[in-house]
């Protein structure tokens, strides 16, 4: 298994400094505590780090993560290396206990497949991510909900969840907002019931009233209609 010091200065040599402002601000990321290397390239060298001779995912979590780019490499080898799903539940458990931003939260959730044989299963993870209560195991839920549930089958789930929602966190509000868009986009009848009689407090519902009317996916009688729920 690579050092620490090793891992680091490759993902240095393929840094892009002006990337790493730009990344810096719009993910809320302390000034200076990113490498500045692009999404695209940091997954080809999780890709490649999990092949190399010795890799362990142990050793790679015992980093340490001060840097995004470690932090978001410890998740994204999580998705990465090939293991017995079950396993995989562990590890995504040690991944989310290190998400602290919208963006390792969000790329992680991207990066995670739910093999379709295991989705009901997966319900179980997911309730516990609700329960935990903290803002971004709290996204997490909401942002895999949104990737891979959103479907007849689990509107009563996601319904649940998003009764359940921490909106005085502003990240976990804006997840469940996107969830509850997605729901309207999809399955809009279901999701106007839901804005009616739902516990979603009403700001995160307005939220999501207003990312629906600027999806090109609804009509504009839907968004007129909509429009008028808003409190």
């Amino acid at each position: 298994m690579k050092h620490y010091e090793e891992v680091v200065a490759e993902l240095r040599s393929i840094r892009d400094e002006k990337y790493r402002a730009f990344n810096e601000r719009i993910a809320n990321i302390p000034s200076g505590s990113s490498i500045g290397v692009r999404i695209p390239a940091l997954r080809a060298y999780a890709k490649a780090l999990v092949r190399t001779e010795g890799f362990s995912l142990e050793a790679l979590f015992t980093f340490p993560n001060e840097i995004y780019e470690i932090r978001l490499l410890q998740c994204l080898c999580v998705g990465y290396c090939k293991m017995p799903f079950g396993e995989r539940v562990g590890w995504i458990r040690r991944a989310v206990s290190i998400l602290d931003g919208w963006s390792v939260c969000d790329i992680f959730c991207a990066t995670l497949r739910i093999p379709q044989a295991v989705k009901g299963d997966f319900l179980t993870e997911i309730e516990y991510y609700v329960r935990h209560r903290s803002q971004f195991s709290q996204r997490f839920a909401y942002v895999m909900l949104l990737g891979s549930y959103v479907e007849e089958a689990y509107l009563p789930f996601i319904f649940s969840a998003l009764d359940r929602v921490e909106t005085q966190y502003y990240y976990t509000h804006m997840g469940a907002a996107w969830l509850l868009c997605e729901v309207l986009v999809k399955f809009y009848d279901a999701g106007v019931a839901y804005l009616k009689e739902g516990a979603l407090d009403e700001k995160t519902k307005r939220k999501a009233v207003q990312k629906a009317c600027e999806s090109f996916r609804l009509t504009v009688g839907q968004k007129n209609f909509l429009k008028l729920l808003k409190k």
